[in-house]
Formats: C-alpha cells, structure tokens, sequence
C-alpha cells in the first residue's frame, strides 16, 4: 500500500487553500486595514462598530472579491515555485530553503500586487465619507477602473513593500514551516499529520507576522494613497515615522489574529490536500521520461 505522506502537493492547492482560508480571516483582515490607514486613532471596538453600523454583517465582507482574486495570484505562484524549486535544493539545508523561498516571494509578489491594490481599496472605502469612496463593483471593477483613471502604473503602487512583505512572509511561512516541521519531527517523532500540521503552522504564523508587520502598514498606506499623495515610497515611511516607532506595528493584534489563523487554515487545508490529492515523485519521473 502507498505511503501517502510521500505524496507531493499540486500547483493549486495552495492558492485554493489560501482562498477558502481568507473567507474566514477576511473581517480581520479589513480591520487591520483600516487600523493602519487611520489618520487620527480611534479605539479596535468602535471602528468595528462603525463598520457594522454602516454595512452591517457585510461590512466586514467589503473587497472579499478582490482577496480571492490576490489568493489564487499571489499565493498560487509563491507555494507552486517554492514547492517546484524544493525539487531541485537540499531539503535539510535551511539557507537553500531561504534562497528559495525569496525567490518564490519576488516572482509571488509581482504577480500579487495589482490583486492587493483592489483589496486594500476596497477594505477601506468603507470607512471613507461617502463623497470620497471609489465604489469598485468587485476586483475587476477595480482593476479596469484604475487603469483607466489612473494609468496601469498605479496597479503596481506600493511594488517594492509588497514584494518585500511576499518575500518576508513566504520565508516566515513556507521556508519557516518546513524548518520547524523537519525539527519537530526529528525531535518529538510526532507522525505527519493534524497535530505536527496545527504545531507548525502556529509558529510559522507568528514568525510570519513578526517579520512582515512594518512593511505591511507602509505597503497598506501607499496603496490606499490618492494620486499625489505622496511624492514616493520615503515620504510613506517618514509619515509613519512621525507618528512613533510602534506606528510601524499598527494594527498588529489584528494582523496577528488574522495571519496565524490563516496560516494554519491554509497549512492544515494544504497538508490534507497533499495527502489526498498530491502525486508521488514516481509520477513526476515518469511524466519526464513520456516527454
């Protein structure tokens, strides 16, 4: 009988299990938005309040479109490229898995960032008079919108903090996982399955919203920016600046409430996917030799 542990993921399954994930962290996601995008500082519990008086339950649903869109962008490209690439780096070696996971997190990022813009827009409108609200319909709404209005270079602003963050988050993420997996495993002899998935995706979450916090907010206030707003990506991170060193974690209870349940949703959905619907490196040699 076939040892599925050996199975390998497919392509998809992390943008898959990164999508269904989001569904259920996206209110947090939007209040860590619009924590970061918050000129003047307003209590968690009231801004929940006021979203929930101004939409309701939905409310806390604005821009899901778009954040599914950015998953099945985003996210397929960083765990197929890391996964792919595993193939081809020592697998005990941790710097290879860094090196590799950088590379998956540029390539993720670029593909990511024109999916992110709508998100944070639409996260954010909510909270915007109505007068100055943009109003996208759903993500491709957004992005025909901002093409036309603003030129298809404003699909890409905020690139380098969002291709930063991709790269900080997939080596805290996947490479983190990986690491910590392999340690728990030599160390606990814990068998592949839900609890070693649940242990390992806990603190690969943490470690993932420790190192991608700072950029994150810099990141969230360029996208959300008007045309003009900032002369570039310096003015951004003086205009935290201004406000304090811990501006720069902004909204971290809510991105770490969010990350980590996302992060293990994501791992323990991407484990389970591996197991039943992964294919064997057998398959993959064969595939090969057909060719």
């Amino acid at each position: 009988m076939d040892d599925n542990t050996k199975r390998l993921p497919r392509w998809w399954s992390g943008g898959v299990c990164s999508a269904l994930a989001v569904t259920t962290t996206h209110p947090l996601d939007l209040v860590k938005v619009q924590l970061q995008t918050q000129v003047q500082k307003i209590p968690v519990t009231e801004l929940i309040g006021n979203i929930y008086r101004s939409d309701g339950i939905l409310g806390f649903y604005g821009g899901i479109s778009a954040s599914w869109f950015r998953q099945l962008t985003y996210t397929t490209t960083r765990f197929a490229l890391y996964e792919h690439g595993k193939q081809y780096v020592d697998a005990n070696n941790a710097s290879a898995k860094v090196q590799l996971a950088t590379f998956a997190g540029i390539c993720g990022g670029i593909v990511g960032v024109p999916g992110d813009v709508v998100t944070v827009r639409l996260q954010n409108d909510s909270k915007l008079p109505p007068e100055s609200r943009r109003n996208y319909k759903h993500v491709f709404d957004g992005l025909y919108r901002i093409q036309k209005e603003e030129g298809i270079r404003s699909l890409f602003r905020g690139a380098i903090p969002a291709v930063t963050r991709s790269v900080l988050l997939t080596i805290g993420t996947n490479a983190a996982y990986d690491q910590i997996k392999q340690v728990i495993k030599d160390f606990r002899h814990m068998e592949d399955g839900l609890p070693l998935h649940f242990l390992t995706a806990s603190v690969a979450g943490c470690i993932g919203t420790l190192m991608t916090q700072p950029i994150d907010v810099v990141k969230t206030k360029y996208m959300n920016a008007k045309p003009g707003e900032f002369k570039n990506l310096g003015g951004v991170i003086v205009s935290v600046a201004k406000q304090g060193p811990l501006a720069f974690y902004k909204g971290f209870v809510p991105a770490l409430m969010r990350v980590s349940p996302n992060t293990i949703i994501t791992f323990m959905l991407y484990e389970q996917a591996r197991l039943r619907f992964g294919y064997f490196p057998q398959e993959s040699e064969d595939k090969k030799k057909q060719h």
